[in-house]
Protein backbone atom coordinates (compact mmCIF):
# COMPACT_ATOMS: atom_id res chain seq x y z
CA UNK A 1 0.00 0.00 0.00
CA UNK A 2 1.56 3.41 -1.08
CA UNK A 3 2.25 5.85 1.69
CA UNK A 4 0.65 9.38 1.88
CA UNK A 5 3.04 12.61 1.26
CA UNK A 6 1.80 12.95 5.23
CA UNK A 7 3.15 9.54 6.36
CA UNK A 8 6.21 9.65 3.90
CA UNK A 9 7.00 12.81 6.12
CA UNK A 10 6.77 11.86 9.36
CA UNK A 11 8.63 8.54 8.65
CA UNK A 12 11.65 10.89 7.41
CA UNK A 13 11.29 13.12 10.53
CA UNK A 14 11.43 10.14 12.31
CA UNK A 15 14.51 9.06 11.11
CA UNK A 16 16.16 12.16 11.33
CA UNK A 17 15.60 12.10 14.87
CA UNK A 18 16.59 8.85 15.07
CA UNK A 19 20.22 9.73 13.14
CA UNK A 20 20.83 12.80 14.94
CA UNK A 21 20.41 11.11 18.53
CA UNK A 22 22.14 8.19 17.65
CA UNK A 23 25.34 7.31 19.16
CA UNK A 24 25.56 4.02 16.75
CA UNK A 25 23.07 2.84 13.60
CA UNK A 26 22.89 -0.63 11.91
CA UNK A 27 21.68 -1.06 8.48
CA UNK A 28 20.12 -4.29 8.82
CA UNK A 29 18.64 -6.20 5.12
CA UNK A 30 15.21 -8.38 6.48
CA UNK A 31 13.26 -10.97 4.08
CA UNK A 32 11.41 -14.17 4.65
CA UNK A 33 11.19 -13.60 8.65
CA UNK A 34 7.88 -14.76 10.03
CA UNK A 35 6.01 -12.50 12.57
CA UNK A 36 6.82 -14.86 15.62
CA UNK A 37 10.67 -13.50 14.39
CA UNK A 38 10.45 -10.09 14.02
CA UNK A 39 8.66 -9.74 16.83
CA UNK A 40 11.04 -11.75 18.79
CA UNK A 41 13.44 -9.65 17.87
CA UNK A 42 11.89 -6.65 18.54
CA UNK A 43 11.36 -7.20 21.90
CA UNK A 44 14.89 -8.49 22.50
CA UNK A 45 15.92 -5.20 21.11
CA UNK A 46 13.53 -3.42 22.97
CA UNK A 47 15.17 -4.74 26.16
CA UNK A 48 18.29 -3.68 25.28
CA UNK A 49 17.33 0.19 24.43
CA UNK A 50 17.85 -0.67 21.06
CA UNK A 51 14.97 1.07 17.97
CA UNK A 52 14.09 -0.91 14.94
CA UNK A 53 12.43 1.11 12.26
CA UNK A 54 11.68 -0.55 8.70
CA UNK A 55 11.48 2.43 6.17
CA UNK A 56 11.78 3.12 2.09
CA UNK A 57 15.49 3.50 0.89
CA UNK A 58 14.96 6.62 -0.19
CA UNK A 59 13.71 7.96 2.93
CA UNK A 60 16.61 6.46 4.50
CA UNK A 61 18.79 7.93 1.94
CA UNK A 62 17.54 11.70 2.53
CA UNK A 63 17.82 11.19 6.49
CA UNK A 64 21.51 9.87 6.11
CA UNK A 65 22.01 13.26 4.13
CA UNK A 66 20.99 15.38 6.60
CA UNK A 67 22.81 13.57 9.17
CA UNK A 68 26.17 14.65 7.39
CA UNK A 69 27.92 11.19 8.70
CA UNK A 70 31.78 10.68 7.68
CA UNK A 71 32.26 8.61 4.48
CA UNK A 72 30.35 6.61 2.22
CA UNK A 73 26.82 5.35 2.43
CA UNK A 74 27.25 1.31 2.51
CA UNK A 75 25.00 -0.08 -0.21
CA UNK A 76 21.71 -0.77 0.97
CA UNK A 77 20.58 -3.98 -0.61
CA UNK A 78 17.07 -5.63 -0.25
CA UNK A 79 14.68 -4.88 2.16
CA UNK A 80 15.93 -2.39 4.93
CA UNK A 81 15.11 -1.91 8.52
CA UNK A 82 17.29 0.54 10.84
CA UNK A 83 18.24 -0.57 14.30
CA UNK A 84 19.67 2.15 16.47
CA UNK A 85 20.44 3.23 19.95
CA UNK A 86 21.41 6.70 21.80
CA UNK A 87 23.15 4.98 24.81
CA UNK A 88 26.55 6.21 25.13
CA UNK A 89 27.46 3.45 27.47
CA UNK A 90 26.48 0.96 25.27
CA UNK A 91 26.93 2.17 21.78
CA UNK A 92 28.28 -1.35 20.67
CA UNK A 93 24.06 -2.67 21.45
CA UNK A 94 22.48 -2.60 18.12
CA UNK A 95 24.98 -4.53 15.89
CA UNK A 96 25.65 -6.89 18.80
CA UNK A 97 21.66 -7.87 18.86
CA UNK A 98 21.43 -8.20 15.08
CA UNK A 99 24.55 -9.78 14.81
CA UNK A 100 23.06 -12.79 17.69
CA UNK A 101 19.74 -12.88 15.96
CA UNK A 102 21.12 -13.61 12.60
CA UNK A 103 23.11 -16.13 13.98
CA UNK A 104 19.85 -17.77 14.29
CA UNK A 105 18.23 -16.44 10.93
CA UNK A 106 21.45 -16.79 8.61
CA UNK A 107 18.89 -16.60 5.05
CA UNK A 108 16.51 -14.29 6.65
CA UNK A 109 18.74 -11.31 8.12
CA UNK A 110 22.49 -10.25 8.02
CA UNK A 111 24.09 -6.96 8.77
CA UNK A 112 24.74 -4.43 5.52
CA UNK A 113 26.77 -1.63 7.65
CA UNK A 114 26.00 1.22 9.54
CA UNK A 115 27.09 3.92 11.40
CA UNK A 116 29.27 4.33 14.10
CA UNK A 117 31.33 6.63 15.98
CA UNK A 118 29.85 9.67 13.41
CA UNK A 119 31.31 7.41 10.63
CA UNK A 120 29.76 5.06 8.18
CA UNK A 121 31.17 1.76 8.25
CA UNK A 122 31.02 -1.54 6.14
CA UNK A 123 29.25 -4.69 6.64
CA UNK A 124 32.49 -6.23 7.84
CA UNK A 125 33.45 -3.21 10.20
CA UNK A 126 30.09 -3.68 11.72
CA UNK A 127 30.70 -7.06 12.41
CA UNK A 128 33.34 -6.96 13.65
CA UNK A 129 32.26 -4.18 16.21
CA UNK A 130 29.42 -6.72 16.95
CA UNK A 131 31.32 -9.12 18.07
CA UNK A 132 32.87 -6.77 20.99
CA UNK A 133 32.10 -8.44 24.30
CA UNK A 134 29.45 -6.38 26.54
CA UNK A 135 30.98 -4.36 28.96
CA UNK A 136 30.23 -6.11 32.10
CA UNK A 137 32.46 -8.73 30.08
CA UNK A 138 35.46 -6.25 29.06
CA UNK A 139 35.34 -4.94 32.55
CA UNK A 140 35.84 -8.78 33.98
CA UNK A 141 38.47 -9.99 31.75
CA UNK A 142 40.18 -6.54 32.80
CA UNK A 143 39.83 -7.32 36.67
CA UNK A 144 41.35 -11.03 35.96
CA UNK A 145 43.93 -9.57 33.82
CA UNK A 146 45.01 -7.08 37.13
CA UNK A 147 44.45 -9.66 39.47
CA UNK A 148 46.24 -12.55 37.28
CA UNK A 149 50.25 -11.31 38.62
CA UNK A 150 48.82 -10.82 42.08
CA UNK A 151 47.41 -14.43 42.58
CA UNK A 152 50.83 -16.11 41.25
CA UNK A 153 52.95 -14.23 43.71
CA UNK A 154 50.17 -15.66 46.39
CA UNK A 155 50.67 -18.95 45.02
CA UNK A 156 55.06 -18.44 44.41
CA UNK A 157 55.05 -17.03 48.82
CA UNK A 158 52.54 -19.69 49.59
CA UNK A 159 54.75 -22.48 48.33
CA UNK A 160 58.20 -21.33 49.66
CA UNK A 161 56.32 -20.90 53.36
CA UNK A 162 54.93 -24.33 52.92
CA UNK A 163 58.90 -25.49 51.55
CA UNK A 164 60.37 -23.62 54.73
CA UNK A 165 58.24 -25.04 57.05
Amino acid sequence: MAKTKEQKVAILEKLQNAFKDASSVVFVNFHGLSVSDTSEMRQNLKEKGVGYFVAKKTLIGRALKDAKFEGDVPALDGEVAVSFTDSKEDSIAPARAIYDFSKKHKENISILGGVFENRFQSKEEMESIATIPPLEVLYGQFVNVINSPIAGLAVAINAIAEKKS
